[in-house]
């Protein structure tokens, strides 16, 4: 038998011990981040860390990798990459009205249907647009109904109330067909220095919600304003009150907090009803849920922004609501109508299953995450974020994070450290658990992608090593 030489069993051994230096390194904790980690009583096991240089085979730290955790909203990331390679970064949602009868003489004799295709960014000013754009195509009196064609997501029992018992916060706003205006209602706190009182300015002003200014101003340091108020809401979602009580301080200024409190079919029919009648127009019966007849003619369509547009806002700012729209959206144009939880979530499967991207530990229920049941490992979510870098649209994507210390979420972040305006990432939080994600461009010039989630009861104090993780890559 013949056996290798001393020569070459040295370089054998050479090579076995600098790949077991390279598996070590790839699982060690960066030594800031584990100092940072010991000092917020956050344990390791309680942590997935994985970094990879986009040009790289194999990642530089790879630790917990494997664990499924929560992934709070980083999870948008995979439901805004889902959506741009499966419908485009030019998708745009429609919102349709359409009519059962003749217009004569500005009277439209029968109902006017508007339906919706789940439009995420239906805001108030896009709707009184759209109104006014009906106006000037000559109806200004209708004799019939407005019905609300709601049918292109499945309606449910969805309880705003369910996650954290925050039902008036408006990012627990469920989804609809006919969203408009995140269904919020936002109250403006005017002081009046002369009265010692404060003016509650509403925007929308909806005949459906009475609100109820019980608030007194004084003089104490502004500070946690919000936890001064004192909010209750009475009624149903048709026809509420909301009651504003507590101290107000004359040192705040002028400051706005939104609530929701309607149904999507009361909110609607309050706004319509609302903006028609300021517009000069008259509705001779109701507003009510409904589908598009056969035989309505439509009479106008508007378009949305363009979905690279759409998931700035998503992403950047972490807006649940517009992630939750995106995510039934991608349902029924992949399944048909209606769009529904169960659908948007096979479809999801069946793009990270073409992918190859493992899915034995993946759960996602609603796109957001905005959950307490989804999941994904960080080397799930690092490989995905590596194949969205080689995808073709890698520029959209990147460009909807939060860029380090200049805007969304990460605005406040990092301001005077050298990786300030060097990285996008985008972030998740929820009560134990903090989480980021995205791409760093280091000192040499190199992208990284990172993903770092903790989930622990002293998650809260993980910002200090999620940034002296940033910080590392960077200098690294």
């Amino acid at each position: 038998m013949n056996y290798p030489s001393t020569a070459v069993r040295s370089q054998l051994a050479l090579l076995l011990a600098l790949a077991l230096i390279s598996v070590v390194a790839a699982a060690a904790v960066p030594a800031p981040v584990a100092q940072a980690l010991a000092a917020a009583a956050i344990p390791e096991t309680a942590v997935g860390l994985y970094v990879q240089d986009v040009g790289a085979s194999r990642p530089v730290v790879a630790h917990g990798a494997e664990r499924a955790l929560n992934p709070a909203s980083t999870m948008k990331l995979v439901t805004t990459y889902s959506a741009l390679e499966l419908i485009g970064s030019a998708y745009t949602w429609s919102t349709e009205v359409y009519a059962t009868g003749a217009v004569q003489d500005d009277v439209l004799d029968g109902d006017l249907v508007i339906k919706g295709y789940g439009d995420p960014k239906l805001t108030l000013e896009n709707f009184w647009l759209m109104l006014r754009n009906l106006r000037a195509r000559g109806i200004r009196e209708i004799r019939g109904d407005v019905v609300l064609d709601r049918t292109f997501f499945a309606a449910d029992d969805y309880d705003p109330a369910r996650f954290d018992e925050q039902p008036l916060r408006p990012y627990n706003t469920g989804p609809d067909a006919l969203l408009v205006n995140f269904k919020a209602v936002t109250l403006q706190f005017v002081p009046e220095a002369a009265a010692r009182a404060v003016r509650l300015i509403s925007e929308p002003l909806l005949p459906e919600l009475q609100v109820v200014n019980n608030v007194v101003v004084d003089d104490v340091p502004c500070g946690d304003w919000v936890s001064r108020l004192k909010i209750d809401s009475q009624g149903t979602s048709e026809t509420a009150r909301l009651l504003i009580g507590g101290a107000y301080s004359r040192d705040c200024g002028e400051r706005t907090r939104s609530f929701s409190l309607l149904s999507h079919r009361a909110y609607v029919a309050g706004l319509f009803t609302q903006l028609w009648r300021e517009l000069g127009g008259t509705v001779a019966g109701a507003v009510r849920d409904g589908q598009v007849p056969a035989g309505a003619r439509l009479i106008m369509s508007t378009r949305s922004d363009a979905l690279s547009e759409v998931i700035r806002d998503i992403n950047k700012y972490s807006n649940n609501v517009m992630a939750r729209q995106l995510f039934l959206t991608l349902g029924a144009l992949g399944e048909g109508a209606p769009g529904t939880l169960a659908k948007a979530r096979n479809v999801i499967h069946q793009w990270l299953t073409e992918k190859g991207a493992p899915t034995g530990e993946f759960v996602m229920e609603n796109g957001s995450g905005l959950s307490r049941s989804e999941r994904i490992t960080a080397r799930g979510m690092g490989e995905l974020l590596l194949a969205a870098f080689r995808s073709p649209v890698m520029p959209e994507l990147m460009a909807s994070l939060p860029v380090v210390a200049v805007d969304g979420t990460m605005k406040k972040r990092l301001s005077n450290a050298e990786v300030a305006g060097q990285a996008h990432i985008k972030t998740g939080s929820l009560s134990g658990v903090r989480s980021i994600a995205g791409y760093v461009l280091d000192a040499k010039g190199r992208r990284m992608v990172v993903v770092f989630i903790v989930n622990h009861a002293n998650a809260v104090n993980a910002q200090p090593a999620q940034d002296a993780l940033l910080r590392w890559i960077y200098r690294r």
